[in-house]
C-alpha cells in the first residue's frame, strides 16, 4: 500500500516537472507551435489582466502605446521594460518578428508608460544581448538564457516628456 502511495506521489511529483522541461525546451528552441500559442494566449489572456496595472508606479510592468502600421489604430502592449540611460530596454521572447515591435519599428517610435510616467521613445533599435546584459539582474538574465531570449528592443527617449 505504502508503495503504491509512493509511486502516486512520484508521478504527480514528475508529470509537471516533465511538462516543464517540455515547454522550455520548446520555447528555447523557438518551435513555432508552441510560440504561436503562448503568444495568443498571452495576448488574449494575460495581456488584457497586466494592461489593468502595468504603467503604473510600483508595478513591474510597463506599456508600450503604438500605432499599427497598416490599420493606424493605436495598441497597448504590457512589456518587461528595463530603463536604461537614455530610455528603455524590452527583452523579445518571441522575437523581432512580433507585430507591437514591428508597429514599433515602422512609426520610428512609440510612448511608454512606465512607473506612473509616461515617456515619448523614438529611434528603436532590435539588438543582442550582448549590449544590453548589463541593465538585467542575475536572475533576469538567468531566465534569458533558460528562455533562449537573445533579441532586444531599445527604445531611447525623445527629446520631451509627453507627462
Amino acid at each position: 500500500m505504502g508503495r503504491v502511495i509512493l509511486l502516486g506521489v512520484a508521478g504527480l511529483v514528475a508529470v509537471p516537472v516533465i511538462v516543464l522541461a517540455a515547454f522550455t525546451l520548446a520555447f528555447r528552441t523557438k518551435w513555432p507551435a508552441l510560440h504561436d500559442r503562448v503568444r495568443r494566449f498571452n495576448r488574449d489572456v494575460m495581456n488584457r489582466r497586466q494592461l489593468r496595472t502595468a504603467g503604473q508606479a510600483g508595478v513591474d510592468y510597463s506599456v508600450v502605446v503604438h500605432v499599427g502600421r497598416r490599420s493606424g489604430r493605436t495598441y497597448r502592449t504590457p512589456v518587461g521594460a528595463v530603463p536604461a540611460d537614455d530610455g528603455f530596454v524590452v527583452g523579445l521572447p518571441y522575437g523581432p518578428g512580433t507585430d507591437w515591435v514591428r508597429n514599433v519599428v515602422a512609426a520610428g517610435g512609440a510612448t511608454v508608460e512606465h512607473d506612473g510616467r509616461t515617456v515619448a521613445v523614438d529611434r528603436p533599435e532590435v539588438t543582442d544581448s550582448k549590449a544590453v546584459s548589463g541593465l538585467f539582474g542575475r536572475a533576469e538574465r538567468l531566465m534569458q538564457r533558460l528562455y533562449g531570449v537573445d533579441d532586444f528592443l531599445l527604445l531611447r527617449e525623445a527629446d520631451q516628456t509627453v507627462a
